[in-house]
């Protein structure tokens, strides 16, 4: 499987194509977009990251993938499931994680396409939890994760191996999410509706 392809009312979640490289790139030159990460990505940097996307979802089925807005085409960044490098000391399972651009800002996309794909992933992986994980200052991304209804798992702070140790974004905070809750919590608000083709 190289990728899935889900749908919301206002979004397209897809594999990635040649013609997302140009905005993904200029998304990961925006200084406010990576406020939160050490450094803006350079455009071999961001393809990059496209290349390693599309092998995960070679591998792994899954990946952070490109969200597209229905009615106008654009493309808006990425949401998905991704499964967290090794060496990050979070829990065996996949994390839910997403980057929009600025113009994708305050409409609600975000929490959007993150509510299909752990719908996806609680509902056909079977996954038990689904964690996510962000610099400790970043307050827009554990907002999202609130609303998803993930709760900070205070024990589970961590500095992220891949930002240098005397940097203040390498304390990272944990998010969990277990399928009972989200499936409680779907169950209460009727929030099952989710098109999905693999």
């Amino acid at each position: 499987m190289t990728g899935v392809t889900l749908e919301t009312d206002r979004l397209i979640l897809r594999p990635w194509r040649e013609a997302d490289r140009a905005p993904f790139a200029a998304l990961n030159a925006d200084p406010c977009v990576m406020r939160y990460f050490p450094a803006t990505l350079s455009r071999e940097e961001s393809d990059a990251l496209i290349l390693r996307a599309m092998e995960k979802a070679e591998t792994d089925g899954i990946c952070f993938q490109p969200v597209e807005e229905k009615a106008s085409g654009a493309f808006l960044g990425f949401v998905g499931l991704n499964r967290p490098a090794p060496d990050v000391p979070v829990p065996d399972t996949l994390e839910i994680g997403w980057r929009l651009a600025r113009y994708a800002w305050g409409q609600g996309y975000a929490t959007e396409a993150a509510m299909a794909w752990l719908r996806f992933g609680f509902e056909t992986l079977r996954l038990r939890e689904i964690i996510s994980f962000t610099a400790v200052p970043n307050a827009p991304s554990r907002r999202v994760m609130k609303r998803l209804g993930m709760t900070e798992d205070t024990t589970g702070a961590f500095g992220h191996p891949a930002v240098p140790e005397d940097h203040p974004l390498r304390p990272h905070v944990l998010y969990r999410l277990s399928g009972e809750r989200f499936n409680a919590r779907a169950d209460r608000e009727g929030d099952r509706p989710n098109r999905c083709s693999r």
